[in-house]
């Protein structure tokens, strides 16, 4: 039997896709391509409007390959929040699993393969998706932060961090299958801890730079008002622990931020990133914004983009604000017209072009160590990633033009010219 899987949405969906194909591996049923796959899933996101959309085509598209026999299971966190919804609309699906349900996948394995065992997801029997030598570990599920614009408390619940010995000797096993770019996520990875008893993000951070196992460890989803001085030290203690901060502020204005439910002030943030700027000088800042929170008018807009002139972040993503049912947020008002929204969000974007611009400008000439991610056969180059740029594309690529380069290796390279987001380079001959 052979299954093929697609995953939509975040890279903490990414970790349950791998996990669910680990466990499929164990009941003997194999990876394949759509087009030979017995049995297809599909891993929904259901965070805002666009990724449920996304998802819902995606459903829909696959329902054509039932024609052929073909199972269709459907998982995910849009099965979590809407799950009776989907199984009137879309009775089609052959199986909608909620995130809930996930401790009984078993029964769906049992009944597709007509096997009398229990088996349950395994860390230690993922199977991992990402690009050779790099994985993505996580510490933590949930969130306790309830943003008034966010659904992710009413998907995966109040905040849970995994057992710090799990965590350790998941990363022992990645450091067996060779992997050695480590990036550590949770909804909140700076709340790792706050429920476990004497330990920290800081703890375990130096905890898996001291197993000495991996080159980079790169941490991601970090609250500004949990930053602490014991995690930025940690920071500059281990070599190995990357200079990337990724900081979703979500916006600038007191008044809105106090309105998202946001903990700090712009004061604050500023006060946090200078810090760390100040105490490593090569960090890099990314963060993400939210334009057209309700109630936010012209003037906290400019306050925003002004802010954003001033920090220069190194990466910036922005988002409109999605009405999601059940949050604060669907009922507060005044709503912001799509149309302002998307003008506000295009304008910060060409904001962040002209400083991404001037940044990677000041980087020809530089020679950084980086990772060979994949090679691109549209374009005949190689994709690698130096220390300022995470997985799955989020901040681009040094595109290499060489007749062959072996794949989760690292190279020197040096930067010899940009296109808009991306880097070019060449790889540095030996002296």
């Amino acid at each position: 039997m052979k299954l093929g899987l697609i995953s939509l949405g975040c890279a903490k969906n990414k970790i349950d896709s791998e996990l669910f194909l680990g466990l499929a591996s164990r009941y003997n049923i194999q990876l394949s391509s759509l087009e030979e796959a017995d049995i297809i899933v599909i891993n929904t996101c259901g965070f805002i409007e666009s990724a449920k959309q996304e998802s819902i085509e995606t459903i829909i598209e696959m329902l054509d390959y039932q024609q052929n026999g073909k199972i269709i299971v459907v998982m995910g966190c849009l099965v979590e929040r809407y799950f009776d919804d989907l199984k009137k609309e879309i009775p089609e699906v052959n199986y909608f699993i909620p995130i809930r349900n996930y401790l009984e996948l078993h029964k769906l394995f049992q009944e597709l393969t007509e096997s009398k065992e229990i088996k349950y997801l395994d860390y230690q029997a993922r199977f991992i998706s990402t690009p050779k030598s790099t994985a993505y570990l996580r510490i933590g599920d949930g969130c306790n932060n309830k943003c008034n614009y966010c659904a992710i408390p009413l998907i995966r619940g109040s905040y849970r961090s995994r057992a710090f010995e799990d965590i350790i000797n998941e990363a022992q096993m990645l450091a067996d299958k060779g992997v050695q770019e480590l990036t550590v996520i949770a909804q909140d990875t700076t709340a790792y801890g706050n429920d476990l008893k004497d330990m920290s993000l800081s703890k375990l951070l130096s905890a898996l730079a001291e197993m000495n196992k991996f080159k980079w460890i790169r941490v991601l989803y970090l609250y500004p008002d949990e930053i602490t001085k014991e995690l930025i030290d940690t920071f500059i203690k281990y070599d190995c622990l990357v200079n990337y901060f990724d900081i979703p502020i979500q916006h600038a204005n007191n008044r809105i931020l106090t309105s998202m439910n946001r903990r700090g002030t712009k004061e604050y943030i500023r006060y946090i990133i200078n810090t760390i700027r100040n105490k490593i000088p090569n960090a890099i800042i990314r963060t993400t914004l939210i334009v057209g929170f309700p109630g936010e008018t012209s003037k906290d807009f400019n306050e925003l983009k002004e802010f954003v002139e001033e920090i220069k972040f190194d990466h910036l993503g922005v988002f409109t604000y999605s009405d999601e049912d059940d949050t604060v947020g669907f009922n507060m008002y005044p709503k912001v017209r799509q149309s302002t929204m998307d003008k506000r969000r295009d304008s910060i974007m060409l904001t962040q072009l002209n400083i991404n611009t001037n940044r990677l400008e000041n980087l020809i000439g530089e020679t950084f160590e980086a990772i060979v991610d994949h090679y691109d056969e549209d374009i005949n180059f190689y994709a690698l990633r130096y220390y300022a740029q995470a997985l799955d594309d989020v901040d681009g690529y040094i595109y290499v033009k060489a007749k062959y380069l072996e794949l989760g290796k690292f190279y020197d390279v040096t930067i010899t010219d940009f296109d808009e987001y991306d880097l070019i380079g060449e790889i540095k001959k030996e002296d």
